[in-house]
């Protein structure tokens, strides 16, 4: 391999999502991270110190961009951020990684793709579910034939404690993020488009604010709160990176206005009714999803390590001899296995021109 060009990567954000910037370097073969940016100077300096004292640090993410010893850049910074440095990077001719959602608007997807096509550079957006051993299963099961046609989907999403990771900072202002049906549940709309092969023609939907949100300050953050003792909402410290705090404002602060639970039904090509809730404040976290088709259904666990699938009897079988269970395999790596993947289908991208 080593005369293989290395593909020399640049991570803007490289708190929280940008740890994948880890799996990059351990493939060392095939990458080298040359560059980071953030806007912590303790993360800056971890990031030297892990990745090399040559590499280019910066919070200036157009320092970053601009850099010729740069191949590729890892867009891994908030949301609304996302647009802008994505076009940057294809204007400059780098190749891109970005962190789903793509943009908080139409629009700016719109303006994203525009660039990527005129760039001729690769583009690859990180929905790293389509990666996870239990919903390649599903896929599985379903591209077989097993079920038969599809015809119905559900997904209940349950976030428990959801204040911990998405109320407690920039997540619960839809100015930042335009709320958590595309945040969040961009992964499971995804999961139900790919699985039953079809996309959505037409949607209605309704969602409240129905627990987080209310009248506390907007600067108040739960270390200086005088109910800290009783909120069962109390925090300290961060839950989606290692050098910020950022994660402690107060989850009932009077600029929240993302919903907190929501229900929307589908109608994609083909007939296929699907049908997605997602909610905030539920006791526990997990995503059930149910496809059911001519032939019979299919369900996961609760711990995404079962499959069970249940198939219409037309015998005089009892219907426990009727069911299959597949039993999902267990996987090294973040979210599920999927993160190592993820990066893995973006380097071959990149190098052999394969999609991801």
């Amino acid at each position: 391999m080593s005369d293989v060009k290395k593909i020399r990567l640049g991570i803007i954000g490289i708190t929280g999502r940008g740890t994948l910037a880890d799996i990059w370097h351990k493939n060392e073969s095939r990458t080298v991270i040359a560059g980071g940016m953030d806007l912590h100077d303790d993360a800056l300096r971890d990031f030297k110190e892990a990745y090399g004292p040559d590499i280019l640090i910066t919070k200036n993410a157009d320092e970053l961009i601009a850099s010729p010893d740069i191949d590729a850049v890892a867009v891994m910074s908030p949301d609304w951020t996302h647009e802008g440095y994505v076009i940057k990077a294809f204007e400059a001719g780098k190749h891109v990684f970005c962190e789903k959602p793509m943009a908080i608007s139409t629009e700016g997807c719109d303006r994203m793709l525009n660039a990527w096509k005129e760039s001729g550079k690769k583009f690859m957006i990180g929905f790293n579910m389509r990666y996870m051993n239990v919903f390649r299963t599903m896929k599985e099961i379903v591209d077989s034939g097993a079920i038969g046609e599809i015809k119905n989907v559900w997904c209940r999403h349950f976030v428990g404690f959801g204040g911990e990771v998405y109320y407690h900072d920039w997540h619960a202002n839809s100015k930042y993020s335009n709320g958590l049906l595309l945040q969040k549940a961009s992964h499971d709309i995804d999961m139900i488009h790919w699985i039953a092969g079809e996309y959505t023609e037409a949607v209605c939907g309704m969602g409240g604010l129905d627990y987080y949100g209310g009248d506390k300050p907007n600067d108040l953050t739960c270390p200086q709160c005088d109910e800290k003792e009783t909120c069962p909402e109390f925090q300290i410290g961060a839950k989606g990176g290692n050098h910020t705090n950022q994660m402690e404002m107060c989850v009932f602060r009077k600029e929240v206005d993302v919903e907190d639970n929501s229900s929307v039904i589908m109608r994609l090509s083909g007939g296929i009714k699907a049908t997605y809730m997602q909610c905030h404040f539920a006791p526990e976290t997990w995503r059930n999803y149910t496809f059911i088709g001519t032939e019979g259904r299919l369900e996961n666990t609760d711990k995404h390590s079962q499959i069970i699938v249940k198939l219409r009897d037309r015998s005089q079988r009892t219907q426990n001899l009727a069911d299959r269970v597949y039993n999902v395999k267990s996987a090294q790596g973040g979210h599920g296995g999927a993160a190592p993947l993820v990066c893995k289908d973006f380097i071959d991208m990149v190098s052999s021109k394969t999609r991801p």
